[in-house]
């Protein structure tokens, strides 16, 4: 009898794809525009900073620890099959229950709001408009992707390009060109004087609001399977591409800082366009914007793209209601039921609230289940000792502990001062259980 092998990845990712894929997925759109909830909630220049060097230590630390289990759990459908493997069925359905009703449709939804701003600042256009272009922007990337992976992953590529290169001008520029009579950027002003008066409150909410900016690195373990050397690689990888993530995040929110006032900051949806404005001039700044504009197209589109096959992977095991339908793939191979539905809810999200509100809810949401996938890399190396580990978290227990306590942190603070978005964000979650036991008693 011969036996039939199973496929395996194929090794063929250097090092240097690696680094490129880490940094390709983290840095968005969320650069640009969380700049101003930042400097508001912060109300200090070198308390924004600090904000945004522990959320990037954090997420350093966070990806360190996954690369673990993404290394060791090559697998279809990433944080899902590791809290599965930790604690069963029921928290990983939790998990893209989640993604596939917050994470992902509000993510599209905050970031066409952002795109529908930047259109009406950029064109004068009234503010009445500002739905009907988020609507239309996340709809003509929905049926974007429906043409098939290959065109949206040819398209992201391309929107690669444009995300980086509003960022290097303004950063060069910026630094080179700094203007007489500039804000004086101070790294010891950490006395609050935006929403609250309590340095570690202000700081709390502060690297909240940066986490969306961050937010992506839970992607990057996806290639482990496909590394040459995952072992050596992927956490040089991981930890170069984020060090410099948290640099370029740095240099560009000091620059902000160099060319505007943090009242003008604070707040300020529009504070990259205003920058550009103050450096390139009212046509050089049009420029940029329509690079920024490219970008957070592109932010969208990937977001499009991986968000769709969460509810598709869920159908395969009759993890959904109408799973038969949500399996079906269209002529071009992709879930176009699933990618309707998340359309869907995103514009509902779209009229329901603001950039900010959306982001800050999909974030606790998210990091609940992160904080969970840190613990988890503690369970199974005393459950499954013997597990192939082609990655070990360096400096184990530290750095896990760090991404742990991090994790808590942002957990509790988001409860304890924004009581009402954390409740909802959660109860959306545990609206799920109800489908969970009612599809185990049905099908399994």
């Amino acid at each position: 009898m011969v036996i039939k092998k199973e496929p395996t990845l194929n090794r063929s990712i250097g090092f240097t794809a690696a680094l490129s894929t880490v940094m390709g997925t983290v840095i968005g759109a969320g650069v640009f525009f969380k700049a101003a909830p930042v400097a508001e909630v912060t109300g200090a220049t070198g308390l924004s900073l600090l904000a945004w060097l522990i959320g990037g230590l954090i997420t350093i630390c966070a990806g360190l620890t996954v690369a673990e289990l993404a290394a060791a759990i090559p697998e279809t459908g990433g944080m899902m099959r590791y809290i599965e493997r930790a604690y069963g069925s029921v928290a990983a359905f939790l998990l893209g229950w989640a993604e596939t009703v917050v994470y992902f449709p509000a993510s599209i939804a905050a970031l066409a709001i952002i795109f529908a701003t930047q259109c009406l600042n950029l064109f004068g256009w009234s503010a009445q408009w500002q739905i009907p272009i988020a609507i239309i922007v996340a709809t003509s990337l929905t049926l974007l992707n429906f043409l098939g992976g290959r065109v949206g992953g040819a398209f992201q590529a391309f929107t690669m390009v444009f995300k980086l290169i509003p960022l290097a001008v303004i950063i060069i520029w910026g630094l080179l060109h700094t203007q007489a009579g500039a804000p004086q950027v101070s790294l010891f002003s950490v006395t609050p004087h935006g929403q609250s008066n309590n340095v570690l409150a202000a700081l709390g909410n502060g690297v909240l609001a940066t986490l969306f900016a961050y937010d992506g690195w839970i992607h990057v373990g996806n290639i482990a399977g496909e590394l040459r050397q995952p072992e050596r690689d992927l956490p040089k990888a991981i930890l170069l591409g984020l060090s410099g993530t948290m640099v370029v995040y740095l240099l560009i929110n000091a620059v902000f800082l160099l060319v505007l006032p943090l009242g003008q900051i604070a707040g300020n949806g529009n504070a990259a366009a205003d920058v550009a404005q103050v450096l390139f001039g009212p046509f050089g700044g049009k420029i940029v914007t329509v690079g920024i504009l490219v970008s957070v197209y592109g932010a969208i589109n990937g977001y499009t793209m991986t968000g769709m096959r969460i509810p598709y992977a869920m159908a395969l095991d009759q993890r959904l209601p109408f799973s038969r339908q949500l399996k079906k793939l269209s002529r071009t191979g992709v879930p176009f039921i699933c990618g309707l539905i998340q359309l869907v809810i995103a514009i509902g999200m779209i009229f329901v609230g603001g950039f900010n509100t959306l982001t800050d809810m999909l974030i606790f949401v998210i990091w609940i289940f992160y904080v969970l996938t840190f613990v988890a890399v503690i369970i199974l190396r005393h459950r499954e000792p013997t597990m192939p580990r082609p990655y070990r978290t360096i400096l184990y227990p530290i750095v896990p502990l760090i991404a742990i306590l991090g994790g808590i942190y942002i957990v509790i603070n988001t409860l304890m001062t924004q009581t009402v978005l954390a409740l909802i964000g959660l109860g959306i979650t545990l609206a799920g259980l109800p489908i969970y036991y009612y599809l185990e008693r049905k099908y399994h």
